[in-house]
């Protein structure tokens, strides 16, 4: 409890730059841990949706049926989903013209699957920079924080005759606390980063996949 108390007190002591510092470093903080837990539930669900989907895909017999589903849908579509009803509509659309041949429909519905997939890595890569931002910065802030801090102590240490390490020590402990609030801030942020940032590409890698295997039923499609 007096550990606790003396901490406070350091901070609420401390000069107006570090506690700018300080503030800045806790909203960071914040606003960071806000952002990975709303990341991770975005990705958790895009993952599952995906798994949902790719299994209702490859056990249908007709893909007519199950695009006439996803389309119906009164919630937005997003993920997998999306980029099958975005290619599955445009192939529909284009094979109806007569004047537009088999490669020219292939063409398009999967320039609408990537137009699709792009706007699907765009949402789950939301928030991604913010993190790596506050994971690379946060430390420098802090440190800053540190550095002004002992300044202002050795500055005040040179106002007396007689130096004592008690004079520095709760200038000194104050800034050191500025740079313990930058590797908090840092570390969670950096770490979420690097997991998200896997978790992205894998999602990535099975778009990719499912749109090229999805593009090979629709080549069987166009020259059937």
């Amino acid at each position: 409890m007096t550990a606790d108390l003396s901490i406070l007190e350091l901070v609420l002591n401390a000069s107006v730059i570090v506690k700018l510092v300080m503030s800045t470093l806790l909203l960071a903080s914040f606003t960071s841990w806000t952002m990975i837990f709303s990341k991770r539930s975005i990705l958790n669900k895009a993952r599952r949706d995906a798994d949902k989907f790719e299994e209702l895909f490859w056990s249908a017999e007709d893909l007519t049926p199950l695009y006439n589903k996803v389309s119906s849908k009164r919630d937005s579509t997003n993920g997998m989903e999306k980029i099958f009803e975005s290619g599955f509509r445009e192939f529909a659309r284009l094979r109806k013209q007569k004047t537009v041949d088999a490669d020219a429909v292939l063409e398009g519905s999967q320039r609408a699957m990537r137009v699709a997939m792009n706007k699907e890595i765009e949402m789950i890569e939301t928030n991604l920079p913010f993190l790596a931002t506050v994971g690379s910065t946060s430390p420098y802030i802090g440190l800053f924080g540190t550095v002004w801090g002992i300044m202002n102590s050795f500055r005040a240490l040179g106002e007396v005759q007689q130096a004592t390490i008690s004079m520095v020590a709760p200038g000194i402990s104050e800034a050191l606390i500025a740079t313990a609030m930058g590797l908090f801030a840092a570390i969670p942020a950096v770490i979420a980063y690097n997991r998200f940032s896997n978790d992205v590409e894998r999602l990535i890698s099975r778009y990719d996949i499912f749109m090229e295997e999805f593009a090979s039923i629709l080549h069987r499609y166009a020259h059937s």
